[in-house]
């Protein structure tokens, strides 16, 4: 069926729809396109015969803003949106943001904070006995108890403070369908108990027979170090092959249960996914207000595939997409590029042909379909595994086909590049042809770090691989004739970085002649390794200690070395090689970060000084010495 999904009763009725399926709230504005979450769900949900109407950002302040389609008939589901609503509302400081992408105009305000929690309680008040289905990636993060940065407490799994019945978790195409075939069959909501990619709560024990036992909540809540053992063993059971059943106990014998994940999707499943008829773009409902500014950044790329072997420590990927790579296949990509050529407003450039990394087009390995993951080894860290199959060939084909399509001018990569798989690939034809036809003059690539030890806790590969990388890129340049540049993303104050640590980056951009003009604090949300490890204090793959930086004034002074040029961070700079013993770098050799404090009363003074020195020159005195003196004090500067 064509058309946006129905947002009023009006919208209803032209559709002769009495009463809907589900209902689906949700924290950003409506958005029909297939890089927001809710609008594959609900297509998804639609292509299996089922009716859903679309609230979008309810007044939460208002309990009848969530009954304007009426009570659905299975189920309300709800989203916080394609972002974290904390995330999306305040910076790593905690310091409110002034812009929404995702909501009409960009205007701050429209969903609560902990927007899942809200809306679903909100719906509590009026409908207390309509299964509430939760999701996304604000509810796939807190599916378990986890440490929430903002509130900076261990809080319990999002199932319970949110009232709801089950949280479908990670991509939840295939868990969502399931569900609501066992609700239409007339199982009870309580009873769904059985399906992949799903968290419930119950209190009969004899469902947990074969299922592990995570620490107590109460336990981890009092001793941190129990949550990085309970992390430890969720971290190791996030393969749909290999997981098993895990359970936290909770007061009065609440049991949350976590069901193993849903097994990824097969390559025509993806496919018939992204040819649902989606409108593209948002709502009209939003056009006097100047539309939804997300849409620029998706509305002319292509999503190529999902999944991520990469492993960094800080991103909570391997706990909702997985690390098992899924495919769309070139013609699936293919169709949906014409769909983009069509468009009245394309300029003949496809910004992006990716997914969480862009050269990764198939598993890691062969045995992941068959086996799943290893649970204790990661394919690219901290070496790539010898089992690792490196092979760029059929992104290149996928990238050549779409650069011959007619209408099109250039196609880029912008979602991101893992440098150190391209170097794995021992042929480098994919390597050439990124930089001859893919590169907007600058390549962004993720190094995060120069220092080895803090690299090993980010999971990422050492320096010298990022220097191997950086080199080849130069010489490719070269050889074809081009400027281009790389734009490496970097991260300030992630656990294992001291000053020290943070010194050494700066020396680093120093020699580089590069300041970045942005640089990323370390922001810790749910359910990454990075953020255990900030909480904790431990490192939850060894138990060990980590040197964490929790002072908002240390983490100031480590972003401020990045950027140590930038004159309103000089004060901050200096504090910092004071702290950590290095007054070497303080001075005015080429190889000082800053100069002395004082450098311009001393440049004023000595330049007043030779004026004043000039009365006892005579007539016939030497004033080139006199201009010499002075172009050497500027240059001491």
């Amino acid at each position: 069926m064509s058309g946006f999904l129905p947002v009023s009763k009006k919208d209803m009725e032209e559709r002769n729809i009495e009463q809907l399926d589900f209902v689906f709230v949700i924290g950003d504005a409506y958005v029909d396109h297939p890089s927001f979450g809710p609008a594959i769900i609900s297509r998804v949900l639609e292509s299996h015969g089922y009716t859903v109407g679309m609230i979008a950002q309810p007044d939460w302040k208002d309990k009848e803003s969530i009954n304007v389609l009426g009570t659905p008939k299975l189920a309300f589901l709800v989203c916080g949106g394609n972002m974290d609503s904390m995330v999306n509302h305040y910076t790593v400081s905690k310091k409110r943001r002034d812009f929404d992408s995702f909501t009409p105009g960009g205007e701050c305000g429209r969903r609560p904070d902990y927007a899942t929690v809200v809306y679903s309680n909100l719906i509590r008040q009026t409908h207390r006995n309509i299964p509430i289905i939760i999701g996304g990636i604000e509810a796939s993060l807190r599916r378990m108890a986890h440490y929430d940065y903002w509130s900076d407490k261990f809080k319990r799994s999002i199932l319970l403070d949110s009232q709801a019945d089950l949280i479908s978790y990670g991509m939840g195409e295939k868990s969502i369908v399931e569900i609501a075939d066992s609700l239409k069959s007339g199982i009870s909501v309580k009873d769904i108990t059985f399906i992949p990619g799903t968290v419930y709560k119950t209190k009969d024990k004899e469902l947990l027979r074969d299922a592990l036992f995570l620490p107590y909540y109460d336990t981890m809540k009092e001793n941190p170090a129990k949550y990085a053992e309970s992390f430890h063993i969720q971290y190791n059971n996030t393969d749909p092959f290999t997981g098993r059943v895990l359970v936290e106990t909770y007061p009065n014998h609440v049991y949350v249960v976590q069901n193993s994940p849903s097994k990824p999707l097969t390559q025509t499943e993806m496919d018939d996914i992204y040819a649902l008829p989606y409108m593209r773009t948002y709502h009209p409902m939003y056009e006097e207000k100047g539309g939804i500014p997300a849409i620029s950044e998706i509305k002319y790329s292509l999503i190529s595939n999902r999944g991520c072997f990469g492993g960094c420590s800080f991103c909570a990927l391997t706990f909702h997409q997985g690390r098992i790579v899924q495919t769309r296949s070139h013609e699936s990509i293919i169709e949906e590029a014409k769909l983009l050529i069509q468009d009245k407003d394309f300029k003949g450039y496809i910004h992006d042909v990716g997914g969480p990394t862009a050269n990764f087009r198939h598993p890691s390995c062969e045995k992941q379909l068959k086996y799943g993951v290893c649970k204790n080894k990661q394919c690219l860290f901290p070496k790539p595994c010898k089992n690792l199959q490196a092979d760029h060939k059929d992104y290149l084909v996928l990238l050549r086909k779409l650069r011959a399509l007619p209408g099109v001018k250039k196609v880029f990569i912008r979602s991101g590049i893992r440098f150190d798989y391209l170097l794995a690939d021992a042929d480098d034809t994919f390597f050439r042809e990124l930089v001859e036809h893919h590169v907007s003059g600058q390549l962004k690539v993720a190094p995060e770090h120069i220092s080895d030890v803090v690299l090993k806790k980010m999971g990422k590969p050492e320096n010298a691989v990022y220097e191997k990388f950086i080199t080849k890129y130069k010489r490719l340049n070269e050889q074809l004739g081009l400027k281009q540049f790389v734009v490496p993303y970097l991260m300030s104050s992630h656990p294992g970085s001291t000053l020290k640590e943070a010194i050494e980056l700066a020396e680093y951009l120093r020699d580089l002649g590069y300041m970045p003009e942005q640089v990323q604090d370390f922001y810790p949300t749910p359910s990454t390794v990075s953020t255990v490890m900030y909480y904790t204090g431990l490192d939850p793959r060894d138990n060990t200690p980590v040197y964490v930086c929790k002072n908002p004034h240390e983490k100031a002074m480590q972003r401020a070395l990045i950027q140590y040029r930038n004159p309103k961070n000089y004060d901050l700079v200096y504090e910092a090689l004071m702290k950590a013993g290095r007054e070497d770098l303080i001075g005015y050799s080429p190889k000082c970060l800053i100069k002395p404090k004082n450098a311009g009363n001393f440049r004023k003074e000595n330049i007043h000084k030779v004026h004043r020195d000039d009365s006892n020159i005579n007539k016939n005195g030497d004033r080139k010495r006199k201009k010499k003196t002075i172009r050497n004090i500027h240059k001491k500067k």
